[in-house]
């Protein structure tokens, strides 16, 4: 992906998302959109090697949500990262329920784990996705089809607008 800098130039902006998706593939597809607009490299937290993170200009951090927060895998990798001095990153998550104070609450132990390495924390996304967990798997679960066209598109949106403050 290319940004323009303030004397109109186009400069590439290098991005990796690091996710880990669990159960359906749910949060994957969401990095998989977000690494099509990005130009974006998508590994799994087990494949993070510390010394290539810094030749990324943003990274980014995903997982489903279980009980309340990323899977715990992310955070793990979140508690081995080295320092950084203000490296761009964004979160997103899919889980079974929504709401702006809910997805905020999720995410409140990856961001915190990353802001005191010194990420710079430039945006947040989070979608529905299939939930099969615990005696939801009896009843066919909840959110069959999401993550949806229309929640791709948004994760698409999203990324795009994760260039404009670089």
């Amino acid at each position: 992906m290319q940004e323009t800098n303030g004397a109109g130039c186009s400069v590439p902006v290098k991005c990796l998302i690091i996710v880990y998706s669990y159960h359906h593939g749910n949060t994957l597809k969401i990095a998989e959109e977000f690494a099509g607009t990005l130009s974006a490299k998508v590994i799994t937290p087990d494949q993070v090697v510390q010394s290539e993170l810094e030749q990324y200009d943003i990274i980014g951090f995903g997982a489903g949500i279980d009980s309340g927060r990323h899977y715990k895998p992310l955070l793990d990798l979140a508690d081995t990262l080295q320092e950084t001095a203000g490296k761009p990153a964004f979160l997103f998550s899919t889980s079974g329920i929504q709401g702006e104070d809910k997805v905020a609450k999720d995410h409140r132990v990856l961001r915190e784990k990353l802001q005191s390495k010194g990420y710079k924390i430039i945006g947040e996304f989070s979608c529905k996705g299939y939930n099969t967990n615990s005696f939801l798997k009896y009843f066919g679960g909840m959110n069959m089809g999401k993550p949806d066209s229309t929640d791709l598109k948004n994760a698409r949106e999203f990324a795009i607008q994760l260039l404009r403050p670089l």
